[in-house]
């Protein structure tokens, strides 16, 4: 059975002799009431080879590696799950505790800082819970780490007294790693470096590490990249199988690549990206059909090129999407695919799949069908020269006379869409986005607002209905496995939080447990004139649950589409990838081999379900990575302006202070309660306020501040602010001033809560008295008349 076994999992060794399998193992100690002895095993499968023996202990022993038994001290092995034992991840805190985040999806386990001496960030573990602590959060113990964290840690490498330390950069590991003099490899002072952990830690001692690799200088340009790549372990290095396949291919379209396309290289399909774009996934064409719209998406055929279990193919989904940082970019593909044969250049032919779709003249989707082409883009246009010139702009009219009909058809189409997303009441954001722009040494001169235009939401609105158009295929064909996108309903506990903000603003979400999109919308839509609605917008993007990849659909919540899929930027995302080839296996299927279709392939359901969890994990990594390095960014900006005066919003409020997010730059920074008023501040969670507990002064989301740049931690990524004056847009600042009896006579200032508390006993004995008093003098009265 073993040999079967490591056919299935190659991670498994595969032994001499029969053994019992993961699961026969496991059955043997769910049918006993009681942990099982080695010895007890052996006598259940009568095994008396001493090879059996061996092979046995070590697949047990893998088994507790996994988590699936645990090894206790009466020398037998049981389940985890009799055991009250819980498997998940730990999650560091900069301030010494942790939380560990179990897989099955449960709440967080509060781990104390006394447990968390012999973990790491990043360990998988085995957690026991031990009741709440005082703050009522779930407590647990750590009884295993069943799998040590495989991340290198990057970190700042430091000489004290001879001794040789590196202090992580990420703030979730706690620990310094002590690095031996043979194991410093050329590191010096102060230098940024990778480590590897060669000793765990434990209670009594810090780990042991080596240098592995020698990144630069602390503030060296791009130093911030370099750290966040590592920090989370993004691919940047391609496989010597991947380049030699890459050498392999042709610069231009081979020839044998044309066969069974159709040919749409008269069609005037244009692309519409960024200034600074040098990969471009898709190219679109619209003209009206009788009183309906024909639209046809032509996106990049990164499937003819990219074939299933080849090293190139590994190494893309090993990345699972590109990731754009400032001015650089780790992407999915090789530059010689993502910018060469398959981005949609002008005046070139390039292999395309093709989504012609039939749009009625409401905006709902007709008719879709889908085909491999080969087509050359006519223009590479961007989303400021179109939105210029659907203004009117009489230079750039001139400049591109012959596409401005194809311009102005994608513009007419567009407000039939437009319409058809406002029916169906699509949650519309209108984020602000900032971009650095930096000067010859890779320094930051500015930072300036990215505002999206009609360019931007025509291009948005014709790749959602391709995006539609290959959901529903997918749909249609339960034997064509790809990834839906999916973005569910808001959570109980986030509804609820998002509804107390809005009622302390005077708003409210209709919808009562089941909100549509249509009640989010009517929110944004109330809002929308409110010199606070940027932050609305935000609350209300917390509240929402995060897109995910999955085989199951679900729909997508935030668009109102009951499906929903990506399709058009296969050049970026592994899943647009992978329904590439599932359309190609539909196709194929239809219509027989050919040369087009070659890169078609079916997907089994278990193979899609760990896609679907991979290429969200990459998704998150990505967004984790490039957010680390906008923060370290802004703090470096911000150095250059401590001392300086800016205008906020409370963008968030803590127990232990104020974020505020400055005004035109988008910099959050950190007024800590510490730093207030002299006083007492109580939090109120509910309300999303802190109360001032003898000046009664509140400070609430919204409210407009004026502040002081105190000091920026580079390191930490911290901007510490001085809180100058505050103004709440409703003009309230303060709750009810206690009545005057609470009120300090002398001062004219309210009592503090001890001196109301200790005359308030004076008055409670004075009252006592008073009583006993009468009590004893109407006793005496009653002697007297007897």
């Amino acid at each position: 059975m073993s040999k079967n076994d490591s056919k299935n999992n190659p991670e498994q060794p595969e032994y001499e002799v029969e053994i019992p399998s993961r699961e026969a193992l496991l059955e043997a100690v769910e049918s006993r009431l009681k942990p099982t002895t080695f010895e007890e095993i052996l006598e259940r499968f009568e095994l008396t080879d001493e090879r059996q023996h061996v092979g046995v202990k070590r697949r047990l022993r893998a088994m507790e590696r996994d988590g699936q038994l645990i090894y206790t001290k009466a020398n037998a092995y049981g389940l985890p799950s009799r055991m009250n034992l819980i498997k998940g991840r730990i999650i560091g805190h900069r301030d010494g505790f942790g939380f560990c985040k179990p897989e099955d999806g449960g709440n967080d386990l509060f781990i104390p800082p006394n447990q968390m001496y012999s973990v790491m960030h990043g360990d998988k573990v085995l957690v026991q819970e031990q009741g709440t602590d005082p703050k009522g959060r779930r407590e647990g113990r750590i009884v295993r780490v069943i799998e040590p964290r495989d991340a290198s840690i990057v970190g700042r490498f430091f000489i004290d007294h001879d001794l040789g330390i590196v202090v992580p950069d990420d703030s979730r590991i706690n620990q310094d790693i002590l690095i031996p003099e043979e194991a410093r490899n050329g590191a010096r002072h102060g230098q940024i470096v990778v480590v590897t952990i060669t000793r765990r830690p434990n209670r009594r001692t810090s780990p042991i590490g080596e240098v592995t690799e020698i990144l630069g200088e602390h503030m060296a340009p791009g130093m911030e990249i370099e750290i966040a790549i590592r920090e989370h372990d993004i691919p940047t290095d391609w496989s010597p199988a991947t380049l030699a396949e890459v050498d392999k291919l042709a610069d231009e379209v081979p020839a044998e690549a044309y066969e069974n396309r159709a040919d749409l290289r008269e069609l005037p399909l244009i692309t519409i990206d960024g200034e600074d774009s040098r990969d471009f996934d898709d190219a679109v064409y619209a003209e009206p059909e009788g009183d309906s719209w024909r639209l046809w998406v032509a996106i990049a055929d990164v499937s003819y090129y990219v074939r299933p279990n080849t090293a190139l193919d590994k190494d893309a989904l090993e990345r699972g999407n590109s990731v754009y940082f400032p001015n650089f970019v780790v992407p999915m593909l090789p530059e010689k695919l993502s910018n060469g044969l398959c981005s949609l250049n002008p005046e070139v032919d390039r292999l395309c799949m093709v989504a012609e779709m039939k749009v009625s003249s409401r905006g709902k989707l007709q008719q879709a069908k889908f085909y491999p082409a080969v087509m050359k883009s006519h223009a590479r246009m961007t989303y400021n020269k179109v939105a210029d010139i659907l203004d009117g702009d009489p230079q750039l009219r001139q400049q591109y006379e012959q596409i401005l009909t194809p311009i102005e058809n994608l513009h007419e189409l567009f407000k039939v869409l437009k319409k058809a997303r406002q029916k169906r009441a699509a949650i519309e954001f209108e984020t602000l986005e900032t971009r650095f722009i930096f000067n010859a040494q890779r320094k930051i001169e500015s930072i300036e607002p990215v505002r999206r235009n009609v360019a931007h939401t025509i291009i948005e609105e014709c790749m959602i209905m391709a995006n539609v158009a290959t959901a529903r295929l997918i749909e249609q064909h339960d034997e064509a496995g790809a990834l839906f996108r999916v973005h569910e309903p808001p959570s109980s506990e986030r509804l609820t939080n998002f509804r107390s903000f809005l009622g302390e603003l005077g708003l409210s979400l209709k919808g009562g447990d089941d909100p549509s999109p249509n009640d989010y919308a009517d929110v944004l839509e109330q809002v929308r004139d409110r010199p606070d609605a940027e932050l609305i917008q935000t609350m209300l993007l917390r509240s929402m649950q995060q897109a995910i990849y999955t085989p199951d659909n679900a729909g997508h919540f935030g668009l109102a589409l009951d499906e929903y899929s990506h399709f058009t930027s296969p050049i970026r995302r592994y899943p647009d990838l992978v329904l590439h080839r599932a359309i190609k296996a539909l196709l194929k299927k239809v219509e027989g081999p050919s040369k087009a279709l070659e890169g078609a392939w079916m997907y089994p359901d278990e193979q899609l379900d760990e896609l679907g969890e991979h290429c969200s994990m990459t998704e998150r990594r990505a967004d984790d990575a490039t957010r680390q390095v906008d923060e370290w960014l802004k703090c470096e900006y911000m150095q250059d302006h401590v001392g300086e005066e800016f205008t906020g919003v409370i963008a968030s409020v803590t127990n232990f202070g104020l974020f505020i997010r400055l005004d035109d730059l988008h910099i959050d920074g950190l007024v800590h309660v510490s730093n207030l008023d002299n006083d007492y501040y109580h939090y109120d969670s509910e309300r999303h306020l802190l109360i001032g507990e003898n000046s009664r002064r509140v400070y609430r989301l919204g409210d407009k501040v004026k502040v002081r740049v105190r000091s920026v931690d580079l390191d930490e990524r911290k901007i510490d602010l001085t809180l100058l004056s505050a103004e709440s847009p409703s003009g309230k600042q303060r709750l009810p001033e206690p009545k005057s009896k609470d009120k300090d006579e002398s001062s004219g200032k309210p009592k503090s809560k001890r001196q109301q508390k200790r005359e308030k006993n004076g008055k409670v004995k004075a009252k006592r008295a008073k009583v006993e008093k009468q009590r004893k003098a109407k006793k005496k009265t009653t002697g007297k008349k007897k």
